[in-house]
C-alpha cells in the first residue's frame, strides 16, 4: 500500500503525495496496518477526530452542492437514481424534457425530485467521480493511493428514512459522512468475496436472515466520520433525527477469478481445447460426459501449465486501464498551448495517465495507453520516457534528439494525444 513505483513503471503512474493524504481522510490506521487488517478482510470504522480533516468531507460534496447538482446541472438519468420502501422509483416519475432546446425527457426535474425526497424518498447522485470537480480529485488521488479503480456516489436521505433494505455490494467501499446522523447496521458475510456476477438478490433469504441476528457493528456515523466495508459485508442504514448525506467510494478491485476468466478467454488458442464432442454424445447423461470432461480437464492442465504470464497481463490491462481514467484535460487550452509551443515551453505528463513503452522491433517504439497505442520513432525513446517520468519540464532539454525542431515536434504530437498538458 506505501510502496510508490517509478513514474510509469509496469504502466503505472508515481503516487503523489496528494494520493497518501486522501487515503488518511478515509482510515485512521497506517496504510500498511490497514492493507494487513483490515483491506479485504473486516471493516473499519474511523472517527472524525481520528481523522486529518475533522472538519469532515463537506468539501468534496456539500447539501449546497447537491441541491447545484439537482437543480441547476442539468442532471440527466443515470446520473440520479431514486429509491423508496427499499425499490428503486422508475425514472419516468421524476425526469423529463427541459424546455426549448432540451426537449430529451431523461432530464432531471427538481420539482418532481422535491416532492418524491419530502415523502421520504432517497436520491443517489451517482458517477460524481465524472461530474463534481472536487470527486473527480478525490477519486483520482484515492484510486493513485489504492491502485485500483474507483465510482463515487452520493446518497441524500430525508430524516427517519431507509433508503434500501440490508444488502452486501459486490465491491468495497468508504463510506464518508458529510452531514446528519445515520445508523448503520452490518453483519458478517453470507458469501465471502462475492464476485459482480453474484450479487445479494440471489441470496435474499440468507441475508435477510443473517441481518436478524446480532451485528458484528451497530454504530452512528456523524458528520466527518469515514466506515471501511469489504464487499460482501451485509449493510443498512437509515437517517436519524435530521436528513443525512454520505457520500460511497466504491472500489472496483480485480479478482483472481479475472485471471481465471482472462487464462480461459487464451485457451481457445488450444486445438485440444476447441475440439467437438463425440458425434450423438448425451450431454445430459453423466456416464456419456465424464471421460470427455477427463479429457478435457487434461488438456487444460496442460496449457495452463504453459500460459504465458505476458498474454495473460496484456487482457488484464485492457481490461484495467480503461476503468481508471487520468486526469481531465483542457481541450480548448490544449489546443492553444500547440499553437505557441517552442524550446522554452513547459509541459508535464498528464496525471494519473497509465502507459508502457516498447521497441516494436521495427525501429520504433509503441507508447501503450489506456484507450489507444500511439508509435513513434525509436529516436524518440529518451525524450518520451523523460517526458512521462516528469524529469524534465522545458522542451529544449529533451535528450535524445538533435534539435529543438524535433523536440518540438515530438512534444507537439504528445501534446495532441493528451499524454502531456501545458505546465
Amino acid at each position: 500500500m506505501t510502496h510508490i513505483d517509478p513514474p510509469g513503471g509496469h504502466g503505472r503512474p508515481a503516487v503523489p503525495s496528494s494520493a497518501t493524504e486522501a487515503l488518511a481522510r478515509c482510515v485512521a490506521v497506517e496504510p500498511t496496518k490497514f492493507a494487513a487488517d483490515h483491506w479485504g478482510r473486516s471493516p473499519l470504522l474511523s472517527r472524525a477526530a481520528e481523522l486529518p480533516n475533522p472538519a469532515g468531507f463537506t468539501d468534496l460534496l456539500s447539501p449546497a452542492d447537491a441541491d447545484e447538482l439537482l437543480s441547476r446541472r442539468g442532471l440527466r438519468t443515470p446520473f440520479l437514481r431514486i429509491a423508496k420502501d427499499g425499490q428503486l422509483v422508475p425514472a419516468a416519475r421524476y425526469t423529463g424534457g427541459g424546455g426549448a432546446g432540451a426537449e430529451i425527457d431523461d432530464q432531471v426535474l427538481d420539482e418532481k425530485v422535491l416532492a418524491l425526497y419530502a415523502d421520504g424518498a432517497t436520491l443517489v447522485l451517482q458517477g460524481l467521480h465524472r461530474t463534481w470537480p472536487a470527486l473527480v480529485d478525490f477519486a483520482r488521488d484515492l484510486g493513485a493511493a489504492l491502485a485500483q479503480p474507483l465510482q463515487v456516489n452520493a446518497y441524500l436521505t430525508p430524516a427517519g428514512s431507509q433508503g434500501f433494505a440490508t444488502h452486501y455490494d459486490t465491491h468495497d467501499v468508504f463510506v464518508l459522512q458529510v452531514d446528519g446522523r445515520k445508523h448503520w447496521r452490518i453483519h458478517p458475510p453470507v458469501l465471502p468475496d462475492p464476485l459482480e456476477k453474484q450479487p445479494w438478490g440471489g441470496r435474499a433469504d440468507e441475508v435477510s436472515a443473517t441481518a436478524e441476528g446480532r451485528p458484528a457493528l451497530d454504530v452512528v456515523l456523524e458528520p466527518g466520520d469515514a466506515l471501511y466495508l469489504p464487499r460482501g459485508w451485509l449493510h443498512s442504514a437509515q437517517a436519524q433525527e435530521s436528513s443525512s448525506l454520505h457520500l460511497t467510494v466504491g472500489i472496483r478491485a480485480l479478482t483472481r477469478y479475472a485471471l481465471v476468466e482472462e487464462l480461459l478467454a487464451l485457451a481457445a488458442e488450444d486445438a485440444r481445447l476447441r475440439a467437438g464432442l463425440p458425434f450423438g454424445v448425451d450431454v445430459a447423461d453423466p456416464d456419456a460426459i465424464e471421460p470427455e470432461l477427463t479429457e478435457t480437464v487434461e488438456a487444460l492442465r496442460d496449457w495452463l501449465l504453459r500460459a504465458d504470464p505476458a498474454a495473460v497481463a496484456a487482457r488484464l490491462r485492457a481490461r484495467a486501464w480503461p476503468a481508471a481514467r487520468p486526469a481531465p484535460i483542457r481541450p480548448l487550452a490544449q489546443a492553444a498551448a500547440l499553437a505557441t509551443l517552442d524550446a522554452d515551453s513547459r509541459v508535464a505528463p498528464r496525471a494519473g495517465l497509465r502507459w508502457q513503452l516498447t521497441p516494436t522491433g521495427d525501429g520504433k517504439v509503441a507508447l501503450r495507453l489506456f484507450d489507444r497505442t500511439v508509435t513513434l520513432p525509436g529516436t524518440c525513446e529518451p525524450a518520451v520516457r523523460a517526458l512521462l517520468a516528469g524529469e524534465v519540464t522545458r522542451i529544449g532539454d529533451l535528450p535524445g534528439l538533435d534539435d529543438d525542431a524535433d523536440r518540438v515536434t515530438l512534444t507537439r504530437r504528445l501534446l495532441k494525444e493528451a499524454v502531456l498538458t501545458p505546465a
